[in-house]
């Protein structure tokens, strides 16, 4: 499987992955989702807004570069994030659409990149003001691996909630041989 295919499988998972995580979420009272669990960022509310702010922020740094402009232009005309924990939105249906919004863009943006982004390098600040330029394809990866990471924590504080959030694997999308 070439690169960009895996990243196009991953985008698939992402979307599908945060749509039944919001489905699960929905049979939850407001207080429980702003709740403080102990997590990262505290609650389930404050750790979804977290894996967008963090697509927010990324997106915008890949959309900042020649390959990347007219597929994350949604993106590119958003507000940057004022932080990490920053609340985009303190309401789970309005958070919900926002994400299908971002994750329809990703696909979008995955599908229209070609061999030639795969051997460019993105250069951004980060959140502290530090530059760096990494390659695109490892960003890519660490931009998915990041939403795994904090949806993981989101299904264990749905767990907490009592709501078993149940399959998580990729294997469901990869196709036969």
């Amino acid at each position: 499987m070439s690169q960009l295919n895996e990243f196009a499988l991953q985008a698939d998972y992402n979307r599908l992955m945060n749509q039944r995580q919001y489905e699960a979420c929905a049979n939850l009272s407001a207080a429980q989702l702003k709740q403080d669990q102990g997590a990262f960022f505290k609650s389930i509310l404050g750790t979804l807004n977290h894996i967008l702010v963090g697509d927010i922020i990324w997106l915008k740094r890949f959309g900042a570069h020649p390959s990347s402009q007219k597929a994350l232009a949604y993106v590119n005309q958003l507000a940057k994030p004022a932080s990490l924990d920053s609340c985009l939105f303190a309401d789970l249906s309005k958070l919900h659409k926002e994400r299908k919004k971002i994750d329809a863009v990703i696909i979008d943006w995955i599908g229209n990149l070609d061999e030639e982004a795969m051997r460019e390098c993105i250069s951004y600040t980060n959140m502290a003001g530090e530059r760096f330029s990494k390659p695109l394809p490892c960003l890519i990866t660490h931009l998915f691996l990041h939403q795994v990471h904090h949806r993981g924590q989101v299904t264990t504080l749905l767990s907490q909630c009592g709501v078993d959030f149940g399959e998580t694997d990729l294997i469901e999308l990869i196709a036969e041989c």
